[in-house]
């Protein structure tokens, strides 16, 4: 692999439909790395190269990160496309995990939309630096302006133009270069000649405003820059690149590009700004965990001779069975080295090694700090990291959201079984937010996951790549419980059979924890005096985490309790592990009932966008299904409506929406908490629970 300082490891994020995908082939084709252009719904069948997926092909979405190298003058891209569909986030956390950078994509008529602003808080969560392109300014409605001023207002940047369209919506010509001054034609098929010439005398002085305006915004990341401003003296091009590289770094400063993807115009500009304002992988803080030192931060050098470390961030059944792919953070991995995965301890050797261009693989010897390869043949879990064995430094895992439905899913007839089982374990292994269960009661297999498309998908899945038929029951909603006071405990356990008997006494309380707390369980050991001794303590933790499993409403998880013991008792024969264990769990559930406990709903952000025609029928439908409107903007004739709505009363909503609106809103939707329901609701479904399990006996 080339020098690291040439390395670029990006991702292209957006919200649904602002034409990532389109992009991404541009960029591959450009690059030379395909040489015909496909688009996401085209009808040559073929699809985008990056959505290797059938489905993906024919719902024309992106629904798994696909991962790809490419070069550019002397620059060597790792990109990852993901998904704009919030219900595959993770898709997106786990890529913005292990890259360097990344580009936002927003569409021109659009602007930044619910799923932007999701977007763009995970590469803030990640401290990814990141372009801006907008896209689409072919379109009519087309306002790069304003989009610019919503990337200001509503998420915060500080934007400048570094590139700007000659002509908009079907005027488009090209766009004018801000540091060359100069306007740029896309000519020939596809747009790959790339011809320079002067700006247009009608757009002269729009385009010194904005570089004007581009010098002002980097001057604040270079003192010597800032005084050639101020002092308006001519700026140097290489200067002002510099300091627009160390603003875009600091995540200070978002350079802004326009273009149509489609059009084939401006996604060139777009690559040199990838190359020159995008991190290298040494201009990334990359952390982890010295396990053996009390999981102190170690800082990772991005050097080939220092002890390797790389992180497996996404799994996916290949062909030739699992493939995982990997970070390499730090150190060199080749063909047939010994690596440990930190998580399980397990030592193995590394057989192939692939760098992935979407579906297919390029084998090669060595992978190198900075580089993002593919391994077959090594069992791992998603964020397990990986070693020389040299050192005992685990990557810092990311971010994975709890799931919010949940469906009873069982194959249509036993032959099936196999293949079903073979199906869940798998997509479980692949997706940390796709979570299986087994519901005691009812003897049911239930999947849980981010939304119904997220569900609906796996469940096509299993009937494609494993050939079985699916029952699937009705979709439910994740409710959670939790307490709302302070309530306290002091049980004793006692158990005499023959021989030794068990005893265990717990004593203190369970209060609600702070609204914004990110735990939804503590536990507070305040014990003095070795009331209950030291060994028995992660037992009484152990018997209080396994109670918050089924609380008493409706049999559902119990967050946001803190759980503290300050008294105890304990026998010198009797006491055990076992007895602290159980006299913890009957400690909790003693005072669960006293601590006023609630049931808590999922409650989505909802953004619907339609014609202002039906923006009262439209609200109407959503204060019918216990909405609560936040806010209404007015925009070219269309309307978005910004609700906060129950998950609960979501089923179906598409269906409902299309024919308010002769088929012209859309809507996407996000989780953003958890709130009580209402008491009513409430009393109805803990009685319908009391029933279910009266007739269960």
């Amino acid at each position: 692999m080339s020098d690291l300082s040439r390395i670029r490891n990006i991702g292209i994020s957006a919200h649904i439909d602002s034409g990532k995908t389109t992009l991404s082939e541009r960029i591959l084709f450009y690059t030379g790395k395909i040489h015909a252009i496909h688009e996401v719904r085209g009808k040559d069948g073929v699809g985008a190269k990056m959505d290797s997926m059938d489905l993906e092909r024919e719902k024309g979405i992106t629904i798994q990160s696909a991962a790809t190298y490419t070069t550019w003058g002397n620059y060597n891209i790792n990109l990852i496309d993901t998904p704009g569909h919030v219900d595959f986030t993770v898709e997106v956390e786990r890529s913005l995990r292990v890259l360097d950078g990344a580009v936002l994509v927003l569409c021109s008529v659009s602007g930044v939309q619910s799923q932007s602003i999701t977007v763009d808080r995970q590469m803030r969560r990640y401290g990814v630096p990141r372009l801006a392109f907008i896209n689409k300014v072919d379109r009519q409605g087309a306002n790069p302006d304003r989009v610019a001023e919503q990337l200001k207002e509503k998420l915060g940047h500080n934007p400048a133009f570094v590139t700007y369209p000659i002509g908009l919506e079907d005027k488009l010509e090209g766009v004018i270069d801000l540091i060359a001054m100069e306007a740029v034609y896309f000519r020939g098929e596809a747009g790959e000649d790339v011809e320079r010439e002067p700006i247009p005398a009608h757009l002269v002085e729009r385009a010194n405003q904005l570089r004007h305006r581009l010098i002002e915004v980097a001057a604040d990341y270079d003192d010597a820059l800032m005084e050639k401003f101020l002092m308006d003296e001519a700026v140097d091009n290489d200067e002002l690149v510099a300091a627009i590289r160390k603003g875009t770094l600091s995540m200070q400063m978002t350079p802004v590009f326009c273009g149509s993807a489609f059009k084939n115009k401006g996604v060139q500009l777009l690559l040199d700004g990838i190359g020159k304002f995008l991190p290298a992988p040494y201009d990334i803080t990359n952390e982890a965990l010295d396990i053996d030192n009390n999981e102190e931060k170690v800082i990772l050098e991005s050097a080939t001779d220092k002890p390797l470390v790389m992180l497996a961030f996404k799994l996916e059944e290949g062909r030739y069975g699992q493939l995982t792919y990997m970070r390499v953070y730090q150190g060199t991995a080749s063909k047939g080295d010994s690596i440990v995965n930190i998580a399980t301890g397990k030592k193995i050797k590394v057989p192939r090694l692939v760098r992935m261009h979407a579906a297919e693989m390029h084998e090669i010897e060595s992978a190198s700090a900075g580089d993002i390869v593919a391994m077959f043949g090594v069992d791992c879990a998603t964020g397990d990291t990986f070693t020389d064995g040299t050192v005992n430094l685990s990557m810092t895992s990311m971010f994975v959201p709890e799931p919010v439905i949940e469906l009873a899913v069982a194959p249509k007839d036993k032959a099936g079984l196999s293949n079903f089982s073979k199906a869940l374990n798998r997509f479980t292994k692949e997706d940390p937010t796709f979570r299986v269960t087994r519901d005691e009661e009812s003897n049911e297999t239930i999947i849980k996951g981010m939304g119904e498309l997220h569900l609906d998908i796996y469940i096509e899945r299993i009937k494609r790549e494993y050939n079985t038929e699916i029952v699937v029951g009705r979709p439910k909603v994740a409710f959670r419980e939790t307490i709302s006071r302070r309530a306290e405990f002091n049980y004793t356990h006692k158990k005499q059979t023959g021989g030794s008997g068990q005893f265990g006494r717990v004593g203190g309380f369970i209060e609600p924890l702070p609204s914004d707390a990110v735990e939804t369980y503590e536990f507070v050991d305040d014990i003095v005096g070795g009331v209950i001794p030291r060994e028995f303590i992660p037992a009484c933790d152990k018997g209080f985490k396994e109670a918050i499993q089924e609380g008493s409403l409706i049999g559902q998880k119990v967050v946001g309790v803190r759980v503290t013991i300050n008294d105890g008792a304990t026998h010198p024969v009797d006491s055990s592990e076992q007895a602290f264990k159980t006299a913890s769990i009957m400690a909790f559930r003693e005072s669960y009932e006293k601590a006023k406990p609630i049931i808590l709903e999922p409650i989505m952000k909802l953004e619907v966008s339609a014609p202002e025609e039906f923006q009262g029928t439209v609200i109407g439908q959503i204060n019918q299904r216990r909405g609560l409107i936040i806010g209404t903007e007015n925009d070219m004739n269309y309307v978005t409506v910004e609700a906060e709505v129950p998950l609960s009363e979501m089923f179906g909503y598409s269906t409902d929406l299309r024919s308010i609106t002769q088929g012209k809103g859309e809507f996407s939707m996000e989780f953003k908490k958890y709130t009580p329901i209402p008491k009513n609701i409430q009393e109805e479904m803990v009685q319908e629970h009391q029933k279910k399990r009266a007739e269960g006996r």
